[in-house]
């Protein structure tokens, strides 16, 4: 059997926070457990939120850790190109159609569904003619037609996750009306060309997996194994964000050592038995899967601040 492949997929926004450190964590420690490679790829599409110096933060970041990578793709903002010739091929195979509703009309249909806050849409636009089309005047948004089919990810934290795309979210979208691709389509091309045959994340993005591997098998990829961690919660409770700046990486470099914050991590989610300073390295030696804790993790970043 082949060396595994993982990733880390930062979106450079700002400063990680430590939900982000621990998903990162656990990929690499999966991956290099049974010596294989991690690729880097900075996730910015957003181009209105991201920049090149929050990559170069990100990178360092990184390093500090210990979480080191073997090759490094281009940013996503560098590969539109890429991403058309995908596109196309879905248009070939006669899955795509614009779709002009609003966001303030797929509000309206029904409550969110999916725990990513998916609708399921209830494919409006898919037999419009191309007179009805012409009525609208501006651009629309792109979809891919999905079948109903059920789709089965067998997850190393959360188990078996079973979705109909077509009744479970419905047709989705893979360009915005503004020309931008959208993460299913960009991050299923991503990890396909660079050979990804793991990707392990939040747990929040599980139900974009079915979508994914729809993508997948349409563009000929093999699907990857799947690991989506819990999340963590700070102890009043909240998810931590980028705007939670008492838990990114900025504050807490200037306070303790990388070691010391790995073993926090680990020993809150089950990984070690007791509460010690340990390297990435040292970690990897004894990494399971089967050790993981699966339900969100309430970090107490405390006893590391004295």
């Amino acid at each position: 059997m082949s060396a595994p492949v993982g990733r880390f997929a930062p979106t450079p926004s700002g400063r990680m926070h430590l939900g982000n450190v621990f998903a990162g964590l656990i990929a690499w420690l999966s991956v290099k457990s049974r010596g294989g490679s991690m690729v880097l790829r900075m996730e910015d599409l957003d181009t209105q939120r991201t920049s090149p110096e929050f990559a170069e933060v990100l990178r360092k970041d990184l390093q500090w850790l210990g979480l080191t990578w073997d090759l490094e793709t281009p940013p996503q903002s560098q590969r539109s190109a890429v991403y058309n010739r995908y596109f196309e091929k879905l248009r070939d195979l006669d899955l795509l159609y614009p779709c002009y509703c609003t966001r303030s009309q797929l509000h309206n249909v029904n409550a969110p569904h999916l725990s990513d806050g998916t609708y399921v849409y209830p494919g409006t636009c898919r037999h419009l003619t191309e007179e009805e089309r012409q009525t609208f005047g501006r651009a629309p948004a792109w979809r891919v037609k999905v079948p109903d089919r059920i789709w089965t990810v067998d997850d190393h934290v959360q188990g078996i996750y079973t979705e109909n795309l077509a009744t479970d979210c419905g047709d989705f979208v893979v360009r915005r009306a503004d020309g931008v691709y959208v993460y299913q389509l960009a991050v299923t091309v991503d990890d396909g060309e660079a050979g990804v045959t793991e990707v392990v994340r939040g747990m929040d993005l599980l139900s974009s997996a079915p979508r994914q591997m729809y993508l997948q098998e349409l563009f000929g990829f093999s699907h990857p194994a799947y690991g989506h961690v819990p999340m963590l919660l700070a102890t009043d409770g909240r998810r931590l964000s980028k705007r939670d700046k008492d838990m990114d990486l900025g504050y807490l470099q200037e306070r303790v050592k990388p070691e010391a914050l790995i073993g926090l991590l680990a020993y809150s989610a089950h990984l070690i038995d007791n509460l010690t300073p340990i390297s990435p390295l040292e970690l990897a030696k004894e990494f399971s899967w089967e050790k993981l804790r699966k339900e969100d993790i309430c970090l107490d970043i405390s006893p590391l601040l004295g």
